[in-house]
């Protein structure tokens, strides 16, 4: 049975208003391969008229909800659009859900989402309950700061400083360790700790590189990201653990769009803004 694949990869356009984040304009139209899969290969989720995409809501220029509009933007939601378009679904036909971290494998494993799509890194743990395609970006532990700082340059000059991140997070009980010597403040948000950032209340933010870079593209010409990152977090596109059809057509569709240049495009438009070049796209881990 054959699956036709329609491509229609929205990229992220013009600035909207101050302070918010930008939505998608336009449209790049570029060939995929067709896929082929029998009735008994085909994936749960690939027969169905809507795809359910897990995102998250909170995280500018990453994964974000316009309060106002319900429009989703930012890198991991170009990353599930270029994938949904290879497995044949229109922009029309994604349903988007947002999941709270907590529950990410409750909701993959019961079915709730067919696919998640949030900074959601691949480790061991996880794969005993959920399975991964990809990564499609290498993140790590990074550092935000006022532009003119030059007194941080990294995680080794950070004793006696005050630094904020979110509460109960990895990047917490990281930056605790006695190695950084850093003074810990932590909020329920990371939006929170970059007020804090701003009005001089703590020196750094400490979070995944790719929540930095959003607050840094939002933030532009007052807040910069350091771009030493002190750990590794390959993200991966989360979804069931028996369905191998659709993780291996994810994999493809991933690595499609490395190759036509779409996945560089889709973070210059996004996590790009924060100034900081893209990085190289990590290999697809198969398995």
């Amino acid at each position: 049975m054959s699956l036709v694949i329609l491509l229609l990869f929205p990229v992220l356009g013009g600035c909207g208003r101050e302070g918010s984040v930008p939505g998608s304009v336009g449209a790049l139209t570029a060939s995929a391969p067709s896929l082929e899969y029998s009735v008994g290969e085909r994936s749960r989720a690939l027969a169905k008229k809507t795809l359910t995409i897990g995102v998250k809501s909170d995280h500018p220029f990453m994964g974000f909800e316009d309060p106002v509009t319900g429009q989703r933007s930012g890198f991991d939601v170009e990353i599930a659009k270029m994938v949904a378009a290879y497995l044949g679904f229109a922009s029309n036909e994604i349903e988007w859900k947002t999941v709270a971290p907590q529950v990410r494998e409750i909701s993959i494993s019961k079915g709730d989402v067919d696919l998640y799509v949030g900074a959601y890194t691949i480790n061991s743990e996880r794969k005993k309950q959920v399975s991964f395609a990809g990564p499609y970006y290498l993140g790590g532990q990074d550092l935000l700061v006022e532009k003119g700082n030059r007194s941080i340059g990294g995680p080794k000059e950070l004793r006696g400083r005050k630094v904020c991140t979110v509460t109960g997070s990895t990047p917490f009980q990281r930056i605790r360790k006695p190695e950084f010597g850093a003074t810990v403040v932590s909020h329920d948000s990371y939006a929170h700790c970059v007020q804090d950032l701003i009005m001089n209340v703590v020196d750094a933010v400490t979070a995944d590189d790719t929540i930095l870079k959003g607050y840094a593209a939002q933030n532009q010409g007052r807040l910069r990201v350091l771009g030493r990152p002190f750990s590794e977090e390959p993200y991966g596109v989360g979804l069931g653990r028996r369905d191998a059809a659709l993780r291996d057509a994810v994999n493809d569709a991933l690595e499609h769009h490395v190759r036509n240049g779409n996945w560089l495009r889709a973070y210059q438009a996004t996590l790009g803004r924060s100034g900081v070049p893209a990085p190289t796209p990590p290999p697809v881990q198969r398995y």
